[in-house]
């Protein structure tokens, strides 16, 4: 896809590896071994409901040969035995019907006896009654273990995001990940609901009828077993022509989930630069994509029902035919030939719906694989278990030798060194790309350095669990984060303890948010969503400082934090944050004059190095890339600021 639209919003193919589905099939089923008990009480009931369902025909089979027997016996000569009745048929030349009523054991002058065939009915009421309770248990139990299942895997994946480094997302698109951890998983439990308990009922009944028809004529058994060949060879078939379009369905729904988050997200910044229709273009591609290949593996899979459809009503008049000859021949009663007949459709019946439900497998084995392919991803490095801790928290930061490159091939930093004393303020400055934020997000330990060390407070930032680094460092990016909620819950969001409201306030006064928090309808207690509807950018922005403040950081990390403000808030929060500043170092990213004149010592970055280093007005006499920077950038800010 041409223009920079399509660059930017283009996939960037982590799923295009050869797809292991059988594997993922069987680590799906794996993943039920918590459940070994409830699956254990599950194919119980199975069982047996399977077992009534099959002895039931033979049942009712019973009750048609007894209604038979009473038909054919009232219109025979009473005190004759069965026997003799059959003989003299023979000599009237009634040889045929008297070999077909060999099977069927009647007494003469007498007609049908209802109480016998009641009490048979009521026995299969009561069979088929029982079958269908213990199915219905059944099927409560596959809830229950699929609910369960699924509960795990979520959390699974929810685990393995928070161990994915930085790097896994900045690799893909987050409506693409996100559609993992929800759209994916969700087709896996409907696709467990709907066929699991049905494959298992399915599997049961085509093993217990096939033993039951051997049993009442091998013969018939045989050939109701001659069009299986041809059922298998169609499953297979179509199962396999339709495997690739579930998958590229599944992939293509990601993409699409990818670029409507992102265009929802940015839908300002889409109407600015008119794009509006370049997008909806392609939404219209995507969707169109996802409509080929939903269609093409609904097709094909579909296919699959009335083919196997019609093989089943194959074997149902082979067997009629065959059937037919033998009652002829006595060699089976009419009820046992209606009870076959019942079989073979149960027999068909069950694999007709595991074809029928092969769309439904392929599509959720499809997403197993791709929330697999999440959960089998590149985790970081474990954290060293004792970590190590500074002997006191003072904010001391040491960087010793360091290097780091996103691209083996392409070094971004290289043999870095930097001493910052606590207390200090340190600006960092420079061109697009010369690693300041690079800088952070390894002192953050987002990224791992590929040489050198960094120290905090003398102890190796990398031998030091994520977490207790982390708790020690507040973080303001450019781009704001606020969630559902009141103002007072995003301010406290910051604290990993109970905080009273305050605390809250005072923090948010540190922050010069006080102010505007106190003009809105309910205070602190306005509700705002998580796109901080209702407060504007720069306001937003003062939220995410309070929140900084109220954690109380040794060390604080401001990535152009204040880039979204005006030049005057810019100044009174930095007359708060040089308040807030002792004892606590601050790591400014920005190319704002005011937050760059306030710092103690300002670090001029150029291509991963740093090429000049101190105060506002050193850099300035030097006259030299600060300096350059200064007339190029900040020249006009200086008139706005005097």
């Amino acid at each position: 896809m041409a223009g920079p639209m399509g660059r930017m919003m283009a996939g960037t193919g982590p799923d295009h590896r050869s797809l292991d589905l059988r594997g993922s099939g069987r680590r799906l089923i794996g993943r039920f071994r918590p459940e070994r008990l409830t699956i254990g009480a599950l194919l119980l009931c199975v069982v047996v409901s399977v077992g009534l369902s099959v002895i039931g025909p033979k049942i009712l089979g019973h009750a048609t040969d007894l209604v038979f027997a009473g038909i054919v016996g009232r219109d025979m000569p009473a005190g004759q035995s069965k026997e003799q009745v059959l003989d003299a048929m023979r000599e009237r030349g009634d040889g045929d019907m008297a070999d077909m009523l060999r099977g069927t054991d009647f007494t003469p002058g007498q007609g049908i006896d209802f109480g016998a065939v009641g009490d048979v009915l009521l026995l299969a009421l009561a069979v088929f009654v029982a079958a269908g309770l213990l199915m219905a248990v059944a099927t409560r139990l596959v809830n229950r273990a699929v609910n369960r299942t699924m509960y795990r895997m979520r959390e699974d994946v929810q685990t393995k995001l928070s161990r994915l480094p930085l790097s896994y997302f900045d690799r893909r698109q987050r409506g693409e990940v996100l559609s993992r951890a929800t759209n994916d998983i969700d087709n896996i439990g409907q696709t467990l609901q709907q066929s699991m308990g049905q494959l298992i009922n399915s599997l049961l009944t085509i093993i217990g009828v096939l033993a039951v028809m051997f049993w009442v004529s091998w013969i018939l058994a045989l050939v109701a077993l001659v069009t299986v060949p041809l059922s298998l060879y169609v499953a297979t078939y179509v199962g396999k022509r339709s495997q690739p379009h579930f998958v590229q369905q599944w992939r293509t729904t990601g993409k699409l989930n990818g670029h409507v988050e992102e265009m929802y997200t940015g839908h300002t910044l889409v109407k600015v630069f008119g794009r509006q229709e370049e997008s909806a273009r392609q939404f219209a591609e995507q969707n169109e994509a996802l409509y080929e290949a939903g269609f093409r593996a609904q097709f094909n899979s579909g296919v699959m029902q009335p083919l196997m459809l019609f093989v089943s009503n194959l074997n149902y008049v082979l067997v009629a035919v065959v059937g037919g000859l033998r009652v002829a021949s006595g060699a089976l009663s009419i009820g046992d030939v209606q009870a076959f007949i019942q079989y073979s459709r149960q027999f068909s019946m069950p694999l007709t719906q595991i074809a029928s439900m092969a769309n439904l497998v392929q599509s959720g084995v499809a997403s197993a694989e791709r929330v697999f392919e999440l959960l089998d991803a590149d985790e970081q490095s474990a954290d060293p278990v004792p970590g190590l801790r500074p002997k006191e928290l003072r904010g001391r930061v040491a960087l010793e030798g360091v290097s780091f490159r996103y691209d083996p091939d392409k070094p971004l930093i290289e043999d870095l060194s930097l001493t910052v004393e606590p207390g200090q303020t340190v600006a960092i400055v420079g061109p697009t790309g010369a690693g300041k934020t690079t800088l952070v997000n390894l002192l953050m330990r987002f990224y791992e350095v590929s040489g050198g060390r960094i120290t905090l407070d003398g102890a190796d930032i990398a031998g030091m669990s994520r977490d207790e680094l982390r708790s020690a460092i507040g973080m303001v990016l450019q781009d704001t984060w606020l969630f559902g909620g009141t103002i007072a819950e995003n301010i406290a969001y910051g604290a990993a303890r109970e905080v009273t409201r305050g605390e809250i306030e005072e923090a948010a006064r540190a922050a010069h948010a006080d102010r505007f928090v106190r003009t809105l309808p309910d205070g602190y207690d306005t509700v705002i969503d998580d796109e901080g509807a209702g407060v504007s950018a720069g306001e937003k922005q003062l939220i995410t400082i309070a929140r900084a403040f109220l954690s109380d950081p040794v060390i604080l990390v401001l990535d152009e934090a204040t880039s979204s403000v005006d030049t005057r808030t810019e100044v009174l929060i930095q007359k708060a944050m040089a308040k807030l500043a002792h004892g606590r170092t601050s790591f400014v990213i920005a190319h704002r004059l005011s937050t760059i004149r306030d710092a103690d010592t300002i670090l001029v970055m150029e291509n991963g190095a740093i090429v000049e280093q101190g105060a506002h007005a050193e850099l300035l006499a030097a006259d030299g890339a600060y300096a350059r920077l200064y007339r190029a950038q900040f020249a006009q800010a200086v008139a706005e600021v005097d």
